[in-house]
């Protein structure tokens, strides 16, 4: 499946580079979705705007296991809504980058 970068002010704002990721459950390895990590640095918060498959809004869960990866809150120097990601939690493989 072929998806497209978002270009906009948050992507400008972490020095214009991104890439795709493909987000899997670190407990049994099934996928979860595909990601834009927009910057360099750690994926400490999955935004609601940069997931590209579909996911519940009430909360990051792997449906195989179960096992919660994440959960929903504002981040406050944005205020944008993201699943806040537990350490450990994911796998993720680099799709592509830009």
């Amino acid at each position: 499946m072929e998806y497209e970068l978002k270009n906009d002010r948050y992507r400008r704002a972490r020095g214009g580079k991104a890439k795709l990721l493909n987000i899997s459950c670190a407990k049994c390895e099934t996928q979860l979705a595909v990601y834009q990590k927009d910057g360099p640095g750690p994926l400490k918060r999955m935004y609601f705007d940069r997931i590209m498959t579909p996911f519940s809004l009430l909360r990051l869960q792997c449906n195989k296991c179960h096992h919660v990866i994440g959960v929903p809150y504002i981040y406050p120097k944005e205020k944008r809504k993201a699943f806040m990601i537990e350490q450990g939690s994911i796998q993720k493989k680099l799709l592509k980058t830009s």
